[in-house]
């Protein structure tokens, strides 16, 4: 009886199973087995995925551990409303939304003519006043040489009348010593009667004269007030030229007050940027306060992120995080911490939570943070959503 040594049967590779399941299910096609090389490939390439995969989690873990990121940050700016300080209506909007406008440039223009009619007629008041100012001081001239002159030949007229009664009165004391002398000689009959008659006539004729001497002399001297009085009319004009300074400053005033409406009347870019959103059409009627357009200054925008209290020791001022934009992939700005909140944002909400039950649950507060950042192209805009990395130091 012969033994035979039985050899046990060598277990099929995984490779071989496979095949052969694929025989079983596929009828007709036949037996495929890979070579070493593709096997050694396969391996590697697990292997080398396998790296990759673990490269990737060491990297991501290392960036969690030395960075601190914040996902819900956005780009914020100073979006200025423009608003009418004067009533009245549209005649032309100059810009639409997005436009880029220059400082002064005009956005919306408002019905002006009343302004301009008022401006042209207190323009007109204005050289009325200059008009009134030359003449009264023409005649304010003509008054002072007329009047110079008047009391001049009336202080001659005085004079004249003074010297007249100084003549007149030693001619009346002459004739008064004549006919006193006559007076004595008369009795003794030294003189005859015709004599004494004649002296008598002459002290009465002296007399006569130097009391019309005297009244000529008053005469003058009326009349030297009266032209010296005459100088009063120059205080009133002068008086009336005085009264002119103040009716212009008032009417300057109107005048300015009236230009600036008329100049608001004409609505200008506060400065360079672009247009946001405008709120009127042409033909509109806008009332003072009316809000035209918002604009604001792509030049002078800022990232606004709430922080964790936990993290928020990682973004003092001055610091330096890393900014991606999500509607830029690929791109990468640098931002400086500008400010810091003061206060939590859980201090300004409008329903407070004063906790009245005494049930507790800590929950990590988020304080406000400003980050300045500068772009030359304007790329980032007001609302975009950024992301923010922070380094830790650790």
């Amino acid at each position: 009886m012969d033994q035979r040594v039985s050899r046990p049967e060598r277990q099929p590779h995984a490779l071989e199973l496979d095949l052969r399941s694929d025989q079983e299910t596929e009828p007709g096609s036949e037996a495929v087995s890979l070579p070493p090389r593709a096997r050694q490939g396969r391996l590697y390439g697990a292997m080398l995925a396998a790296l990759i995969v673990l490269a990737a989690g060491g990297w991501w873990l290392y960036q969690q551990f030395t960075h601190v990121f914040v996902t819900d940050a956005r780009v914020a700016a100073d979006i200025v409303t423009v608003s009418s300080r004067v009533p009245g209506r549209v005649t032309a909007v100059e810009v639409i939304q997005g436009d880029v406008a220059l400082k002064n440039g005009v956005l919306v223009r408002i019905d002006d003519r009343e302004s301009r009619l008022l401006v042209q007629e207190l323009n007109a008041q204005i050289a009325g006043i200059a008009r009134r100012r030359e003449q009264i001081q023409a005649r304010i001239a003509l008054t002072g040489q007329q009047t110079q002159s008047r009391v001049m030949a009336k202080r001659a007229a005085v004079r004249a009348s003074e010297a007249a009664l100084a003549a007149a009165t030693a001619q009346r004391n002459l004739a008064a010593q004549d006919n006193a002398r006559a007076e004595k000689l008369a009795p003794l009959g030294a003189i005859d009667r015709a004599r004494l008659d004649q002296t008598r006539a002459a002290l009465e004729t002296a007399r006569q004269q130097a009391l019309s001497a005297q009244a000529d002399l008053e005469n003058a001297r009326a009349a030297l007030a009266e032209a010296e009085a005459a100088g009063g009319e120059l205080t009133v004009l002068r008086t009336q030229l005085a009264e002119l300074g103040p009716e212009e400053q008032r009417l300057e005033a109107q005048r300015q007050r009236a230009g600036l409406d008329l100049q608001d009347r004409t609505v200008v870019m506060p400065f360079d940027g672009v247009v946001d959103q405008t709120f009127v059409h042409a033909g509109e009627y806008v009332a003072p306060g009316q809000r035209l357009m918002m604009v604001h200054d792509p030049e002078h925008i800022r990232i606004e992120a709430n922080i964790k209290e936990t993290d928020i020791r990682f973004f003092r001022p001055g610091k330096i995080v890393t900014i991606t934009v999500d509607a830029i992939p690929g791109r990468r700005f640098e931002g400086t911490v500008a400010r810091v909140g003061q206060a939590a944002t859980s201090e300004f909400a409008l329903l407070p939570n004063p906790n009245p039950s005494g049930n507790f649950t800590k929950i990590t507060q988020r304080l406000p943070v400003r980050i300045a950042v500068r772009q030359d192209s304007g790329e980032l805009k007001p609302g975009m959503m950024v992301e923010l990395k922070a380094d830790t130091g650790g």
